[in-house]
């Protein structure tokens, strides 16, 4: 059986990759449009912000639990219908949150909150490669970071916004409607790209079948480590930023959105060099000299926190660092997609689910080494970055003879 056909010339229309886009930071946005808010639900529920933080924690598991669910599901019923169940789950889990009555509620409405958004993301993945080809698809998660990174430009500001115009509650509200209304898109506006080959494999095996078959696979399980580690750095920063920002280094609410705005335009920004240099160079190439920029980057942040330096030669740090997924994110996730494209859907479940565990796991160990500095959270994004480059240096990158 062989692989899916995609044409080489096929060029993304201005709504596709605004669709593909919207759906990509589904997560994003449901993440960053609460950010700003943590320390007023932290007061209004009078809790501490170790606590508060336990809704990213929670969130990163449904994540990570409900991509493993959507992606064989539609390789097996089709891309549309998938993100469809998704949108339906996400709207009722954020009228949920709207109405929490305890922060325990809360928590429990934001990991079911996860397993709604995850559909669009997975599912977005999946539809780029069973259009696109191995270079292009790289190119094409490049240009979706555009659309993208209006989560971390726009949401911290409107969140805040409404956070201080109404309350934290008046958040959750709005993502209901921007689930609802992001079904009805998909609904009308998105064609079904799964291919009867496609189908015909995920109904022929099991599930769990097909995750150990993708698992035996050395590259694809290296792609998806040095992913994961470095989406572990973003991860690290959005569960400890407002508490570091805000209530140590003192700036409001408004100048911690132009921070993260900041950061998120040094993402575009890398993301569409990217992009370009993805015209002359491979994949691979490109990813594997990111990843050793990344770890000096990370040990330069290390160092300035361990040293107790300025906020703002950390903060150059942290840009330095996050700035440098933009060379990473998508040449990964081409890379992984490409291994066996018959199973996109299961591949980026299975790629999806590795990043948000691992991305839980660094926001929980970021919080639980609190101790009012930088250091916690640069200790664990250096960890990572490490992680990541030895994940790619031995066991993504391609060797002579051995494609997979």
């Amino acid at each position: 059986m062989h692989a899916p056909v995609v044409s080489p010339n096929r060029v993304p229309t201005r709504g596709e990759i605004l669709l593909l886009g919207t759906l990509t930071a589904f997560g994003a946005l449901t993440i960053d449009l609460y950010l700003p808010t943590l320390p007023s639900i932290a007061r209004s529920f009078a809790v501490a912000p170790a606590t508060v933080q336990l809704t990213f924690s929670a969130f990163f598991i449904g994540m990570a639990i409900g991509q493993l669910f959507y992606g064989p599901l539609s390789d097996r019923i089709g891309r549309r219908p998938a993100i469809l169940i998704g949108c339906v789950v996400y709207v009722a889990a954020s009228l949920a949150c709207t109405l929490a009555p305890s922060i325990n509620w809360l928590i429990a409405g934001r990991f079911a909150q996860a397993l709604g958004c995850c559909a669009g993301m997975v599912v977005a993945r999946a539809v780029v490669r069973d259009r696109y080809d191995h270079r292009d698809s790289a190119r094409i998660f490049s240009l979706l970071v555009l659309v993208l990174a209006v989560a971390p430009l726009v949401a911290p500001t409107l969140g805040g916004w409404l956070a201080q115009a109404f309350s934290w509650r008046a958040v959750f509200f709005v993502l209901a409607v921007f689930g609802l209304a992001v079904g009805t898109v998909v609904w009308f506006r998105l064609d079904e790209s799964r291919s009867p080959a496609t189908e015909a494999k995920a109904r022929g095996e099991s599930v769990i079948g097909a995750y150990f078959d993708l698992l035996r696979s050395r590259r694809l399980l290296g792609y998806t480590l040095v992913s994961a580690c470095n989406g572990a750095t973003l991860f690290s920063y959005i569960a400890t930023a407002p508490d570091l920002v805000i209530d140590i280094w003192g700036f409001t609410q408004h100048q911690f959105g132009l921070i993260f705005a900041i950061i998120a335009v040094g993402v575009i920004g890398s993301s569409q060099v990217n992009r370009q240099l993805l015209l002359r160079h491979a994949p691979d190439r490109i990813l594997g000299v990111a990843c050793i920029f990344a770890v000096g980057f990370g040990a330069a942040l290390l160092t300035a926190a361990l040293l107790d330096a300025s906020k703002w030669w950390i903060m150059a740090g942290l840009f330095a660092v996050l700035t440098s997924n933009g060379f990473i994110a998508a040449n990964a996730l081409a890379g992984a997609l490409n291994v066996d494209p018959l199973r996109a859907g299961t591949t980026s479940g299975l790629f999806g689910a590795a990043n948000f565990a691992l991305g839980a796991v660094a926001s929980a160990a970021a919080a639980a080494l609190h101790d009012n500095t930088a250091v916690p959270v640069a200790m664990v994004i250096t960890t990572a970055l490490v992680a990541g480059a030895a994940a790619y240096y031995f066991l993504a990158q391609p060797r002579h003879g051995n494609s997979v």
